[in-house]
């Protein structure tokens, strides 16, 4: 990259403190996604979102194709589900919730599908609604929500995550590379709608391909008032975290119990950008996710593009299996992601990986702290794991809110650095439960 073009991409505007130098991994960046082919059915969770249940809108028996409405958001924070293959309602199940779609194996799409004109900022939240869009990378805040900024709230910074810190994951970074004139469209769409000030677009210093379309972006001929703006982050995890990202590209900090809008910014994953603007431009709902199936015992790592509902067992087949001494199946990274009980899980609209690891060859012992404070120093949140530890060991959780455990997005950076390999972001975890018990009392 020239020298003009490297002074016109910002640098961070602050620091986040600690954080982990983590591997990369990055094995299927170049790998260019794969589309599976319709499984023999699907099965569908109502809630794949923070928030109530969708609530079903179909009947055991009824056809459907792909892109129909199969349940209506349960309330204002919520979401609708669509159907991600044509066939038939099989069964409805009530633990978990779900719907089970026998597919046809034709993939015809809902004759009802048309695009969805977005002229007001009232449109576009109704676009994300009936898209069914929520976060796609984490716990799967509802998109309408989001973009439901009260008029009071003023927000004046759009900021786009593109950073991807996790190792092995590459889905994002393939959606910039795949799919960039959606992309495009849709960071100017939302930028005109939202009225920001500013858009800034975010993304890791190693990732030099999607830099240069990134930067297309922000050069282009609709920016004259010179407003969109791309940044490069240091290659540091967990920089894409949400509230660290506001950090970096603003300079403001979130207060505990607070939202991005209350310090005038939205922030929007660079997947979400593209996926609304392909519902606005052809109505085709979220039906389908690009997800990265790598890991030490996935045999041939991909990017796969999966119907919503597909069991995690025929996707991990697509990807060729996995190896005999397989012994963790995590959905998402190996970071922040949950490990699954089996492999007959479903891939969910929030989910945007699936890993695969071996055991160890040797599993390191967990010792004494040996009170290093490498945990403090990585936290990005400037908090304590070790007094945490401590405090939850000795049952004195009554001293927990006075820790700020309440603030902790559970990054992991904390067990990642400690020598001692205390289970720290597990008690992080059960510390957070704790505090909850307590209020509930």
């Amino acid at each position: 990259m020239d020298m003009e073009k490297t002074e016109r991409i910002l640098r961070p505007a602050a620091r986040i403190h600690g954080g982990a130098r983590l591997p990369h991994l990055k094995g299927t960046a170049e790998a260019e996604t794969v589309i599976m082919p319709p499984p023999g059915e699907v099965r569908i969770p109502m809630s794949q979102h923070i928030g109530a249940p969708a609530e079903p809108v179909v009947a055991v028996g009824d056809k459907v194709y792909v892109g129909t409405l199969i349940a209506k958001a349960g309330g204002f924070v919520s979401a609708p589900m669509h159907a991600s293959v044509s066939g038939t309602v099989k069964a409805i199940t009530e633990s978990p919730k779900s719907i089970v779609i026998e597919s046809d194996g034709l993939m015809e799409k809902d004759p009802g599908l048309q695009p969805f004109p977005v002229r007001t900022k009232e449109d576009l939240v109704t676009a994300a609604d009936l898209c069914g869009l929520v976060g796609l990378g984490g716990a799967g805040f509802p998109t309408k929500v989001k973009l439901s900024v009260k008029e009071d709230t003023p927000i004046d910074t759009l900021i786009i995550n593109g950073a991807e810190c996790e190792p092995y994951i590459t889905s994002d970074y393939r959606e910039c590379m795949e799919s960039y004139d959606d992309v495009i469209e849709g960071v100017y769409l939302l930028k005109e709608m939202l009225g920001v000030e500013r858009v800034v677009i975010c993304i890791e210093a190693n990732k030099p391909k999607a830099i240069e379309k990134l930067y297309a972006i922000a050069t282009d001929k609709r920016d004259q008032d010179d407003t969109v703006k791309l940044m490069k982050l240091p290659t540091s995890y967990p920089q894409g975290a949400e509230k660290v990202l506001i950090y970096s590209a603003t300079g403001r900090r979130v207060p505990a119990g607070k939202l991005p809008s209350d310090v005038g910014c939205i922030v929007m994953n660079i997947t979400s950008v593209a996926v609304l603007y392909r519902f606005i431009s052809t109505g085709m709902p979220l039906v389908s996710k690009r997800i990265t199936v790598d890991g030490t015992a996935v045999k041939e790592p991909k990017n796969i593009l999966a119907p919503i509902g597909t069991p995690i067992r025929e996707i991990l087949e697509f990807a060729g299996g996995v190896t005999e001494d397989a012994a963790e199946i995590i959905m998402g990274g190996p970071m922040m992601g949950v490990d699954i009980c089996d492999a007959d899980a479903v891939l969910e609209k929030r989910n945007n990986a699936i890993t695969v690891m071996r055991e160890p060859a040797r599993l390191q012992p967990v010792t004494p702290c040996i009170h290093c404070d490498r945990c403090a120093s990585a936290c990005p949140m400037n908090l304590l794991p070790a007094a945490v530890e401590a405090a939850v060991n000795h049952g004195k959780t009554d001293t927990l809110g006075d820790l700020n455990v309440m603030v902790c997005m559970e990054c992991g950076s904390c067990s990642f650095v400690c020598p001692a390999k205390r289970p720290l972001a597990q008690v992080m975890r059960l510390a957070k439960a704790e505090i909850r018990k307590g209020a509930a009392k």
